[in-house]
């Protein structure tokens, strides 16, 4: 038997003049009930409690399950689920202490789930105002003392591949193992047992998690203990959680948690049994140096870098066991050599004897070719391009290296599908981002040991799109898009929450390898970046304005009758229109522009252009607006100045490339979509951004076709912004969409949401 009391304090309750000290008595008997059917509680053992006062001397008790002295603490039993046995009908088992006053009640909640709330809410309560709480042995829901020690089992699951284990989690108690798994999983589907399951978990200062065991007992359990594991059951609370055994089942690709597990459980002096393949990998997976370096392939034509080599070693890795990534170095820093090297090592090793397909843009079809030929010129490369190619498909198996482009997969897919490639490649990969895209689906389909994803941007608008990356390398490695969604990018988009973005940063963290120049090249020389604050002309600031008031307006209206989510055409087409006047008046198809030739951004260009050419400076000049292009190549040739072109309409791409990097011309026009990707112009030492986009990461990429490997000059980047116009705007939004992007790959805090009605209204503000 058990007894807790406490002092008394000011809250007791006094009758006559003399303080009465009440007493509880909780045990568990058999209530029957007469006359009225009460189905929790008719033969079956409930929870009881006998209620009784002392004064003095003299012991007050409730008979027949009331007292007017007592009635105060009757009330306290009531307003906590009890009720008086008369109420019920009821009597006691004979053979049990007849003496019982009250009886839980079963609601719409099990007796079980609410004797465990008495008795760890309520009770320690009714405790501090001076109850005598006293707990007989027959009390079921009471915890039990630890005996043994923790344990954890890992073995590879049977009837599986070799890539699936399970875990089994528990305690030794009363001699015997007990595998707490299936107990916690089935108190998260409890909704009061869940919230109290969280805030234990969430505490800092370390709570206490009450785990009931099958025979009501509960298991006071340290949340330090379980807290990785348990974090991982939330996510996975669901029909698929435990195997019919009761233990967790997870892939090696979540191997890493099990070291985060080992840890705690180590540093909790618990024991680990089993498989230790799999947390050897775990560890590697980790901690990056633990991996074995790989010398470079014998045939591969160039020096690797360290971090390069690095790279190398890195992709052989997940090749060897059966795992699959993304290479997310930043522009420039040379994935595609580090992929050809990754290539070269599986022909040579003689484990390549299927070929390796790469997709990738059109416009990087030469640089694929090119580099083939020059770093490896042992691979056999065919290229899957133009009209011809489908006479090329009975080649396939008699080459190494086969290229081919997104916008033919869907034309080609009955074709390649049939075949099977000992490595499928996506450079680029940000183009299936949209997991309902024909691309996205094609690629799924393609029969392949091996997938790598090659993108210096896995991320360019939302979680989402990181989601969709990892969805075709590891299907099921981080849920489905639903529940990605609810565990992981609403939570961090939407309410900024720490503990998931670690969480997720964590997770991706083995399956993505991303170096910054910063961290890796040394050799680079420095990069200024410079914000060129341009004043609208006077004509093109009364014309910005007036369109302004008409489109503020305009959004307003649309908003209050569709929502802001239903609005997104009409936002875009305003926003669109006052970052055309910003640009040049010219470019809007409007009456009232037609007068208006005057452009401060234009005015710019013709001022300071020819000093910057009479320097030796060659500049790349990137607009996401053609026509704007088009506007600046008639000024240049107004004002003398030799330049080369490229936008999306461009056929032959060598020529106009060849033009600049000889240095026939001091200035190459580029539009953003086009030349955003698969450049290499190291003869530019200037980059000029005549207009800002939304996405930081689609401009960083711009100016890395200057700001790469094998640049041997200092880069000067001038971002053009009319000042407190939707440009100035558009770059704070810059600032926080890049802060999403760090907040993830790299681990950092800051991110304070996405686009939203506040972010509209200061889009639309008036000119200072």
């Amino acid at each position: 038997m058990v007894t807790n009391a406490h002092s008394l304090n000011s809250e007791i309750i006094s009758v006559t003049n003399t303080v009465l000290i009440p007493k509880l008595y909780l045990f568990s008997g058999e209530v029957k009930v007469k006359d009225k059917p009460w189905s929790a509680a008719k033969g079956i053992v409930s929870i009881m409690a006998d209620l009784s006062a002392e004064q003095g001397g003299r012991t007050v008790r409730a008979e027949g399950g009331s007292d007017a002295e007592l009635q105060p603490y009757i009330d306290q039993l009531l307003a906590i689920g009890w009720v008086p046995i008369k109420t019920l009908g009821a009597v006691i088992d004979p053979n049990n202490l007849a003496k019982a006053t009250h009886v839980l009640v079963d609601g719409d909640h099990s007796i079980a789930q609410l004797a465990r709330e008495f008795y760890l809410v309520h009770m320690p309560k009714l405790q501090e105002q001076g109850w005598v709480v006293t707990v007989d042995d027959s009390f079921p829901f009471r915890p039990v003392e630890i005996e043994g020690e923790w344990y954890a089992n890992l073995d590879k699951a049977l009837s599986t591949t070799t890539d699936w284990f399970d875990l089994e989690l528990g305690m030794m108690i009363e001699g015997e193992r007990v595998n707490i798994l299936p107990l916690l999983v089935r108190m998260l589907r409890e909704e009061g047992a869940k919230d109290q399951f969280k805030s234990a978990l969430n505490s800092k200062e370390g709570g206490v998690i009450y785990v009931p065991l099958t025979d009501g007992r509960l298991l006071p359990v340290p949340a330090d203990k379980i807290r990785f594991i348990a974090q991982t059951l939330i996510e996975l609370h669901d029909a698929d959680s435990l195997t019919d055994e009761g233990k967790l089942r997870l892939s090696s690709w979540q191997s890493t948690q099990l070291v985060e597990i080992e840890a705690a459980m180590q540093a909790a002096q618990m024991r680990w049994f089993g498989d230790e393949q799999v947390r050897e990998l775990g560890a590697k997976l980790k901690d990056f140096t633990k991996i074995t370096p790989v010398e470079p392939p014998k045939g591969l034509q160039c020096e690797l870098r360290c971090y390069q080599g690095q790279g190398l070693s890195w992709l052989q890795f997940l090749r060897e066991n059966n795992l699959n990534g993304i290479l997310a170095d930043d522009m420039g820093l040379g994935k595609t050599v580090q992929a050809l090297s990754h290539i070269l090592k599986e022909k040579e090793s003689g484990r390549m004897d299927k070929p390796i397909l790469v997709v990738a843009p059109t416009s990087l079809m030469v640089n694929w070719r090119h580099e083939a030929a020059k770093y490896a010129p042992e691979l056999k490369v065919l290229t899957l391009h133009g009209q011809e190619r489908k006479d090329l498909f009975d080649q396939i198996h008699s080459h190494d290296l086969i290229l081919t482009t997104y916008p033919l997969l869907s034309r080609d897919k009955e074709f390649l599908i049939k075949h099977e490639f000992h490595m499928l490649i996506l450079d680029e990969a940000q183009v299936i981002k949209n997991p309902n895209t024909m691309a996205h689906r094609t690629v799924q389909q393609i029969n392949a040991r091996h997938r790598l994803c090659l993108t210096g941007t896995p991320m360019e608008n939302h979680l989402g799109e990181l989601w969709a990356l990892f969805y075709f390398l590891m299907p099921g490695f981080l849920g489905d898009q639903k529940k990605f969604n609810q565990i992981f990018r609403v939570p961090i988009e939407k309410q900024n929450d720490d503990v998931r973005r670690e969480n997720l940063a964590r997770r991706i963290k083995p399956f993505m390898l991303r170096r910054t120049k910063s961290q890796v090249v040394s050799e680079l020389p420095p990069k200024t970046e410079i914000i060129q604050n341009i004043e609208l002309q006077p004509e093109q600031r009364a014309l910005y304005e007036s369109i302004r008031l008409t489109m503020h307006e305009r959004v307003r209206q649309e908003i209050q009758e569709k929502g802001l989510n239903k609005s997104h055409i009409v936002i875009l087409d305003a926003l669109l229109k006052l970052r055309q006047v910003c640009c040049d008046p010219r470019l809007l198809k409007l009456e009232a522009a037609r007068g208006v030739l005057e452009s401060a951004k234009v005015q710019f260009l013709r001022d300071t252009l020819p000093g910057m050419i009479a320097e030796g400076r060659q500049i790349l000049l990137f607009s996401q607006f053609t026509s704007m292009l088009a506007l600046i190549e008639e000024e240049l040739a107004q004002i003398g100045i030799p330049f080369a072109k490229l936008t999306g309409q461009t056929k032959d791409r060598g020529t106009p490339i060849e033009e600049f990097q000889s240095g026939r011309v001091p200035v190459f026009l580029i539009s953003l979509k086009a030349g955003g990707t698969g450049l290499n112009l190291t003869a530019a030492d200037t980059v000029i951004h005549f207009d800002p986009w939304w996405n930081p990461a689609v401009e960083n990429q711009a100016t890395d076709r200057a700001y790469r490997i094998g640049q041997d000059k200092p880069v000067f980047v001038y971002k053009l912004i009319t000042i407190g116009t939707v440009e100035e705007k558009i770059m704070l939004m810059q600032q926080r969409k890049a802060s999403l992007l760090s907040g993830i790959f790299d681990g950092q805090k800051e991110n304070d949401g996405l686009f939203n009605a506040d972010d509209l209204e200061a889009l639309f503000e008036p000119l200072p």
